[in-house]
């Protein structure tokens, strides 16, 4: 089990919202913290302790001014750590390969390839042309429906008809070097891990696993380990001290190593 940090840019700004609650219409969102630090400070924190594999998140819309300032700091922070982050947040198969250039060293998709409530594999097949398998991680950041967990997609507000299962994982396994799947339904709450959700990802023995979502305790932390056995790594955004919630960092990665 490791800790992947991550860096969540709103409007150019590091932020950590509620998962879910970002509306492209009016580029408003619930904020549970905004930073006075840019991301390249992130960065070079993550960078000074080996904190390697962390993901960087442009949460505006591409195409938008917002999505320009949110990937000015999303470079700033990729220049400050070559190849210690991931960037996800608009990318496809026309724009990864500035960002790998950039100092990413993986491009984070979602929405590119789960279109239209399916996986598009053309899209798939030619991404991994373009920047390489082991330069690509699927993020299939899914919500609970009628008892299971559906790929959601555009801000986490569109369902698809992808359920998430081991057997989908291992299907995808050839596309990509390893999966992010934010636990949509209890994002950047705080109020525990969705453990449903951890039991199935648990059940999965292949690629590197990142779950995100609800980690507002250090039990929490212990339970995640526990229930998978510490094969899948870890992110936290809005319970961290360093984005203003009560969890510290040095504690937090003295269970993980330790416990």
């Amino acid at each position: 089990m490791k800790f992947r940090p991550c860096i969540d840019i709103h409007d150019g700004r590091v932020k950590q919202i509620v998962g879910g609650s970002l509306d492209d219409r009016t580029d408003l969102a619930t904020e549970n913290f905004v930073a006075s630090h840019d991301a390249g400070y992130y960065a070079t924190l993550y960078q000074q302790k080996g904190l390697d594999g962390g993901h960087v998140i442009m949460l505006n819309a591409r195409g938008t001014a917002e999505y320009q300032a949110s990937k000015q700091q999303a470079l700033l922070a990729l220049h400050t750590y070559p190849k210690g982050l991931m960037v996800g947040g608009g990318l496809d198969d026309t724009n990864v390969s500035e960002f790998l250039y950039a100092g990413a060293s993986h491009g984070i998709f979602t929405s590119f390839i789960f279109s239209g409530g399916q996986i598009q594999m053309e899209r798939l097949e030619k991404l991994v042309k373009v920047a390489g398998r082991e330069h690509i991680v699927l993020d299939l950041s899914c919500k609970k429906r009628d008892g299971n967990y559906y790929v959601v997609t555009d801000r986490w507000q569109k369902f698809t008809d992808q359920k998430l299962s081991p057997e989908l994982l291992g299907r995808l396994e050839k596309y990509c070097d390893e999966y992010l799947i934010h636990a949509a339904d209890v994002e950047g709450k705080k109020a525990g891990a969705d453990e449903q959700l951890l039991t199935i990802l648990a059940d999965y023995d292949g690629l590197p696993v990142t779950y995100a979502g609800g980690v507002g305790s250090y039990d929490d932390l212990r339970d995640i380990k526990r229930l998978t056995d510490g094969r899948i790594d870890v992110t936290i955004g809005s319970a961290l001290d360093i984005f203003g919630g009560s969890l510290e960092l040095e504690q937090i990665l003295s269970i993980i190593e330790k416990d």
